[in-house]
């Protein structure tokens, strides 16, 4: 038996069988079938566990009317680039994968079971798969760039600037604004200094775009919507299959399908990435960029520069 302790309410961990044997013991014949019947009748069902409460910022006087003023903040946004027929992407970085016969979460139909190492240790991977994600909201595609050493800011960068370059003004031409949908943590982070300047260069500065970001808030990535439209999708493709090497993660990436019409693009990054890249003030100061009026440090945007601050520089 468990409780709590507080109001009481007293609750049992044993299994059917076991009830029905405690049930013997004071002489109540019942079977455990008979058991698990009457606990249904009585709307009893095994649970898991829900993510339902909020933690961390719950605490905070006024935190979750900030969260839904960034949610409508967001939908607003998304409205008008949809009215303006402009591009909108949700980005982010999917679980990092090791490269090898390691056990892979799910099942899949099969005579023979596969065989896997029996502990995933990263000595015995051939290296790591990163792959961060870029959803065009617009159109239901997805492209995945994987990195195969680290998943910093200028990773994450290279991958939107990759998705622009190969995808994104094709399908937009003449489009001069670009929408970003991201979460307010990792790669992507709002505070990373290489994040900011690296938009800046690589997007706005080299194709002439006007970059606007909106960042869910912190405890908020599952509304993101790359997480149930892509990454989701791209689980339940590879579920049971090991990954062994790079070109098995890029073939069950670019072979995600769904009956809503989703397909993807997959690209293997090899380029190395170092931690703790540093951007000067100096630096920070060079930025074309306007915070929002609606919680600044969430919803900014960043135009490229023009000629004469060009030759000013």
């Amino acid at each position: 038996m468990a409780g709590d302790p507080i109001d009481g309410t007293r609750w049992t961990r044993k299994t059917t069988q076991s009830i029905a044997q405690e049930l013997r013991t004071l002489g109540i014949e019942v079977s455990a079938n008979t058991v698990g019947r009457l606990l249904r009748q009585m709307r009893f069902s095994l649970k898991t566990n829900r993510k339902n409460i909020e933690s961390g910022f719950r605490h905070k006087r006024g935190d979750r009317a900030r969260r839904n003023r960034q949610f409508v903040h967001i939908n607003a946004k998304c409205r008008k680039f949809e009215t303006a027929d402009l591009p909108i992407i949700s980005c982010d970085g999917k679980k990092r994968e090791l490269i090898g016969c390691f056990k892979n979460s799910g099942r899949t139909l099969r005579r023979k079971a596969k065989e896997v190492y029996d502990h995933d240790f990263p000595s015995d991977a051939q290296g790591v798969a990163l792959p961060y994600g870029i959803y065009d909201v617009r159109r239901n595609t997805g492209t995945v760039v994987v990195g195969t050493s680290c998943e910093t800011p200028a990773f994450a960068v290279d991958a939107i600037e990759h998705w622009w370059r190969s995808s994104g003004r094709k399908h937009y031409p003449g489009a001069a604004e670009l929408l970003i949908l991201a979460d307010a943590g990792g790669a992507n982070s709002p505070r990373s200094r290489v994040w900011l300047c690296d938009l800046q260069q690589k997007l706005c500065n080299r194709y002439g775009l006007r970059v606007t970001v909106c960042h869910y808030p912190p405890g908020a990535s599952k509304w993101n919507p790359i997480e149930h439209r892509l990454f989701s999708q791209i689980s339940r493709n590879w579920q049971g299959v090991p990954l062994e090497t790079y070109d098995t993660v890029l073939n069950y990436i670019s072979t995600t399908r769904t009956s809503a019409g989703l397909t993807v693009a997959a690209k293997l990054n090899s380029k190395t990435y170092q931690k703790g890249q540093e951007v000067t003030d100096q630096e920070m100061t060079l930025l074309s960029i306007r915070r929002h009026r609606t919680l600044p440090a969430w919803n900014y945007t960043i135009k490229p520069y023009n000629q004469n601050r060009l030759r000013k520089l």
